[in-house]
């Protein structure tokens, strides 16, 4: 079974909607992720993450980054093929590449370095102040006496 129904999660959370779209896509997805090119997702502070590609063969010019709609988008082109060369064995791939990566909320892009065959993006959570948590006042209304006022009450109506 593929289809799950997210409906009865409507009825109990509030403003979850985008998480439930979220997984609805993934498990009604029946288009498989490509393999090429290998890629490796870490986890390097307690807000920041490095999502490192393997873009050997390709220039810095030859590859570009772009975030769009929440999505990182990494394209990799090669301006032009040495065609002066003859290959015995070519087992270096260098073919056209696009490789999408959902971003969670508040999640940015700090940097690209390119280096050794390896495209490392730097990105962090940045969480709003008025999404950080924050403690309420609980206040007394104006209508509700308070207890010192409720015996002196009691004392003067007897």
């Amino acid at each position: 079974m593929r289809n799950f129904d997210f409906s009865p999660l409507y009825r109990a959370t509030v403003g979850f909607d985008r998480i439930a779209d979220l997984m609805d896509r993934a498990l009604t997805s029946d288009v498989a992720q490509p393999a090429y090119p290998p890629y490796n997702i870490e986890k390097t502070g307690e807000n920041a993450y490095r999502i490192s590609v393997a873009v050997a063969g390709f220039a810095p010019e030859d590859l570009q980054v772009e975030v769009k709609d929440a999505t990182l988008h990494i394209t990799a082109r090669r301006q032009a093929e040495d065609t002066a060369r003859a290959f015995l064995h070519r087992g270096i791939a260098t073919r056209a590449f696009e490789r999408r990566f959902a971003l969670a909320d508040h999640v940015r892009v700090t940097g690209a370095v390119h280096e050794n065959g390896m495209l490392h993006l730097d990105l962090v959570r940045e969480v709003p102040e008025a999404l950080k948590p924050r403690k309420i006042e609980i206040t007394r209304g104006a209508g509700t006496p308070t207890a010192i006022e409720a015996k002196a009450l009691e004392t003067a109506t007897v």
